[in-house]
């Protein structure tokens, strides 16, 4: 049972990080509007860095609304099909 448990959630936990199959670059992030949308502290270079290496990565960030703080966490994935932004209310 636990050999079981232990083979299907093994796979699991490593997929969940895994680097791109292709390098992800600048101008492809700076195609989503991740950086229009969010106010987020690190540059596109440290995003695109973390993506290569982890395939994810989840910033904290504010939606970019003028007089207003609205605190979010974004995820962006680097998938097969491309980049994809997820957002989570902090």
């Amino acid at each position: 049972m636990m050999r079981t448990f232990a083979a299907i959630l093994l796979p699991m936990l490593v997929a969940c990080s895994l680097p791109p199959e292709r390098p992800v670059t600048r101008n492809e992030l700076m195609r989503t509007p991740v950086y229009q949308k969010y106010v987020i502290q690190e540059s596109p270079e440290e995003v695109v860095n973390a993506l290569n290496r982890d395939g994810e990565v989840i910033l904290e960030s504010k939606r970019n609304i003028p007089g207003k703080n609205i605190p979010v966490h974004v995820k962006i994935l680097a998938t097969s099909e491309g980049l994809e932004v997820l957002e989570y209310e902090r």
